[in-house]
């Protein structure tokens, strides 16, 4: 079980129309901020560069518990940003790549920091029928907690990964600085899946900045998937440590 995938009915026709029409207009939205925003801020582009001993993702191994290679772009203009980003991937079958692409927006409110903003999720070399991919919403926001943040992120996908029906996810997270180069920070989560299936995941790591380009995170993973319902131990409890480059 990879990516949340449960068993579940498919969305009627017109709840597939409404997420659309939501969808559209999310993307509408984020293309008028762009448009304004290029008007004002001259681009900005970084890059990112990684590896690490598992690809985890909401408390799914991507890899097998093998380890992950990685890289992305990103372009922002204002508030305004887009982005893409591979990694290495296995699921026992001839998938082997998984390319994300995305773009929102981050305004503010007051003291809470937001981001809006689409994903969309691509694997390469997948089986015929698959039909792993799928698009997923985004809605986050932050606020300083003393030196720290604290936040909360709802995802939303009409189709999950593998054409297996409606998916939320809501999570809660925080970071906090310990000392100049060394922080602190962790996620607890909830994934809601049409049908059975619904799980917590939860995650907690300590980040080192080596210096302005180079950082190392070593977090340790769990969820409360039943072992029964996991015969591969992907959602096993695991440290995971990673080495990143950012520039």
């Amino acid at each position: 079980m990879l990516r949340s995938t449960g068993s579940g009915l498919i969305i009627k026709g017109i709840a597939k129309m409404k997420s659309v029409k939501i969808a559209a207009m999310a993307a509408t939205a984020v293309l008028a901020f762009g448009v304004a925003a290029q008007a004002q801020d001259a681009p900005s582009v970084s890059f990112n560069v990684g590896a690490a001993s598992d690809y985890v993702f909401r408390g799914y191994s991507q890899t097998d518990s093998k380890p992950q290679v990685y890289g992305g772009a990103d372009l922002g203009i204002g508030i305004f940003y887009a982005g893409a980003w591979i990694s290495n991937v296995d699921f026992g079958d001839s998938t082997d790549m998984e390319y994300d692409i995305y773009a929102g927006f981050k305004p503010t409110l007051g003291p809470v920091s937001l981001d809006i903003g689409l994903l969309r999720y691509g694997y390469t070399n997948q089986e015929d029928g698959a039909d792993l991919d799928f698009w997923e919403g985004k809605l986050a926001g932050s606020v300083a907690a003393g030196n720290g943040t604290l936040g909360a992120a709802l995802f939303y996908t009409p189709e999950n990964f593998g054409q297996t029906g409606q998916a939320t996810y809501v999570e809660l997270n925080g970071s906090m600085p310990l000392a100049e180069k060394i922080s602190v920070s962790g996620a607890l989560g909830h994934q809601a899946l049409e049908g059975d299936g619904d799980y917590e995941t939860w995650n907690l790591g300590l980040g080192y900045a080596i210096n302005d380009t180079f950082g190392i995170d070593v977090r340790y993973w769990d969820t409360n998937v039943k072992k029964s319902d996991d015969p591969g131990k992907l959602t096993s409890g695991r440290v995971v440590v990673g080495l990143k480059a950012a520039f």
